[in-house]
């Protein structure tokens, strides 16, 4: 995925559908930085995140303080891929945002795989323990009730990805 000038990677997909993956595949590229918001949460909130209210707030608080960090990593001419949720519109403005104030390219990477795949695959992530938290099948039902995959009609410049 090559280009010119920095760019915002974003990505969209359901728990364990490979969006951290997907984040450190393009965050190898030159001049990129990787900025995961699982990382940045239990590192500053732990156990204080056990309910989807939990991640909201806790979230709020992450972007507030990341937004302008992530600007001025742009407009330094450094490329991001921020391993955040974009599965709402809500969470999406926020990048809309960052766009906007940074005047770079970006790209909002949309993770096409199913349920059952992305469920299989939070099975063996949780017996591994090799993500920071670990997801219930009944959480992850929780989450999906949210998600809304994003439109042609919000602006963004979408890419799209299968399961492989």
């Amino acid at each position: 995925m090559h280009h010119s000038g920095p760019r915002l990677h974003i990505i969209f997909g359901k728990i364990a559908s490979g969006k951290s993956t997907l984040a450190k595949r393009l965050a190898a590229e030159p001049a990129t930085v990787l900025i995961s918001e699982d990382v940045w949460l239990k590192t500053l909130f732990g156990d204080a995140l056990q309910t989807l209210e939990d991640y909201i707030r806790c979230s709020r608080l992450l972007r507030a303080t990341m937004a302008p960090h992530v600007v001025a990593l742009l407009q330094s001419g450094v490329s991001v891929v921020l391993d955040f949720a974009a599965n709402t519109p809500a969470q999406r403005q926020w990048f809309r945002e960052i766009v906007e104030v940074s005047g770079v390219d970006h790209a909002l990477h949309v993770l096409d795989v199913s349920d059952d795949v992305c469920l299989a695959r939070l099975q063996r992530r949780n017996a591994e323990g090799s993500h920071p938290f670990t997801v219930t099948e009944s959480q992850f039902h929780d989450f999906m009730q949210h998600v809304t995959r994003p439109g042609a009609d919000e602006g963004f410049n979408l890419v799209i990805h299968g399961a492989d």
